[in-house]
This record gives structure tokens, sequence and C-alpha cells, in this order.
């Protein structure tokens, strides 16, 4: 069966969009690699803020517009698009269940993207563009109880080697 979407699920700096552009260079068709980042860029800035020690706050109107933006991703992956998808599930299973409900009759390769704390966090300093304590803060909390087709790590191992091991699980 053919994959339509890949859905890379991981804290803030686990190394989500450079999986995705190694993603993009190795499989043999052409893939649209769109991420929560898109859609938070997109925003009107008071839908998402950020508490002191870098929990992400979401303004009421976000869950709405979030379904909005998944639905029109999954358009586009049932046009024809191959969609890989770079989210931060908040909400643990409760952010895959309304992934998965966007997605229903598409083909979906999930994958659990890990991150130590320690390595997420040093990525984060390092990068200067996050909010501090963001990575460290999400780094598990966005796997409990996800169902993944595969688990990669990349504080054990390099994006490419990720990417290798996601691409093979994708053919």
């Amino acid at each position: 069966m053919a994959l339509d979407v890949i859905v890379l699920n991981g804290g803030s700096s686990s190394g989500k969009t450079s999986i995705g552009r190694c993603l993009q260079e190795i499989l043999p068709q052409p893939w649209v690699l769109l991420g929560v980042d898109d859609l938070i860029d997109a925003l009107p800035p008071s839908l998402v803020s950020y508490g002191p020690h870098g929990e992400v706050v979401l303004g009421d109107d976000f869950r709405d517009l979030e379904a909005a933006w998944t639905s029109g991703v999954a358009a586009m992956a049932r046009a024809g698009a191959r969609v890989l998808i770079d989210d931060v599930f908040l909400d643990g299973a409760a952010s895959q269940r309304r992934t998965r409900a966007q997605l229903d009759d598409l083909e979906v390769l999930w994958v659990g993207v890990h991150c130590a704390p320690e390595v997420a966090a040093a990525r984060e300093l390092a990068r200067g563009d996050r909010v501090l304590g963001m990575a460290a803060s999400q780094a598990e909390v966005v796997h409990d109880g996800v169902a993944y087709d595969v688990e990669v790590d990349t504080s054990r191992s390099s994006v490419a080697d990720c990417a290798q091991l996601i691409a093979a699980r994708a053919s």
C-alpha cells in the first residue's frame, strides 16, 4: 500500500523538521513538509503564547483553527500530494485521536521522534530562537499514550539514520 501521509510527532527541538527535510531528499517521490510551526506562524499571535517555563498556552479558538488546518492538509493528501506532517502532540493520545480523525481514509505512517530532555534543551539553547524550557517540558509528554508504527531517537542516532529507518518503513 502506498503511503499518503507521514506524521512526525515529537517535542520542540527533537529533530522532526530535520528528519522531514532528510526524508524529502531520500524518498523516491516528492513529499510536502508542513509543520505545526507553519500553522502557528499563520495564526494571530493572541492564539498561542508561552508561559514562564516554556509551556504552550493556547487561545480559545486555537483547536477550531487547528482542525481546519489539519482538514486542509488531509485534503492535499487526498488530492494526491504526499504530506509529511511535523507536529507536537501537546495532548499526547488526544492529539493523535484528533489528527487520526482528519486522516481516517488515508494511509498514514505514525512516527515517534524521541529526544532526551537534556539533549533537546541543549539544542533549544544553541538555536536561540525558541522559548527556553519548551523542549524539556515537551520531550516526553507529547508521546503519552500515542501509538506509533516506528520510533526513532535523535539523541542516540543521527538525523540521517533516523530518516533511513523511517524511509525503510515507508516503502
